[in-house]
């Protein structure tokens, strides 16, 4: 586990933008409050969502999360646990134009490997850019442990690291990238991917999911 964060700050009201925090970090939770978060084309919190402790937990059917604030070029941390079998995700640079989260947003996928269908496929599994790029190597910790992940996003650039290690890297517009897309699922949505900027998504994809420690730095 890479050294644990430092959650600064009291709870924050609903809309109120974060204190930086050191070199630039913001922490998007404090512990206590969803107050960076919404629904997806929503104003509020997704009653299916809810802190328990200490995480923002997805309990029930709900929307997918969205930051409140959009993010173009950015560094992104934070830690996850799934229950046996638990699938979810993350999404960046997500529009709220379109029909759903992930028909914009590049995923990077949350995961157990070991129960799900979907880890039986590196393209889908743990810390995958889902369907489109694999992991070298799987890094996730035993299921219902915490793993810590960091995602990296610069111009077309992305990288996603899992629990301390670098495991999947790829270029986002390129040749090689829409051939990729064109071969997945996310083939006849033309705005797959192409955003310039938009917000993190956090993924109701039916199972219970757990987040914390997470924190956000725009790059220059």
């Amino acid at each position: 586990m890479r050294v644990a964060f430092v959650l600064i700050g009291a709870a924050l009201a609903v809309g109120v933008q974060a204190a930086p925090q050191q070199s630039g970090w913001v922490n998007l939770f404090d512990g206590k409050t969803i107050a960076h978060w919404r629904g997806y084309k929503e104003t509020g919190v997704p009653p299916g969502w809810k802190v328990q402790d200490g995480a923002i937990t997805r309990v029930a059917e709900g929307a997918d999360l969205v930051s409140r604030e959009q993010y173009a070029d950015f560094e992104f941390e934070f830690e996850w646990k799934v229950p046996p079998g638990g699938n979810s995700g993350v999404m960046f640079r997500v529009t709220e134009a379109l029909e759903a989260t992930y028909h914009s947003g590049p995923e990077y996928q949350l995961l157990d490997n070991a129960l799900h269908s979907d880890g039986k496929n590196p393209l889908t599994s743990a810390a995958s850019s889902h369907s489109i790029a694999a992991p070298n190597h799987d890094m996730t910790k035993p299921v219902g442990q915490w793993n810590q992940s960091r995602l990296l996003v610069k111009g077309p650039h992305v990288e996603h690291w899992l629990n301390g290690e670098k495991i999947v890297e790829y270029e986002l517009w390129n040749h090689d990238w829409k051939q990729r897309v064109q071969a997945s699922k996310f083939k006849d949505m033309p705005r797959y991917g192409l955003m310039p900027t938009g917000h993190i998504a956090l993924q109701d994809h039916g199972d219970w999911v757990a987040f914390r420690n997470i924190r956000i730095r725009r790059l220059p």
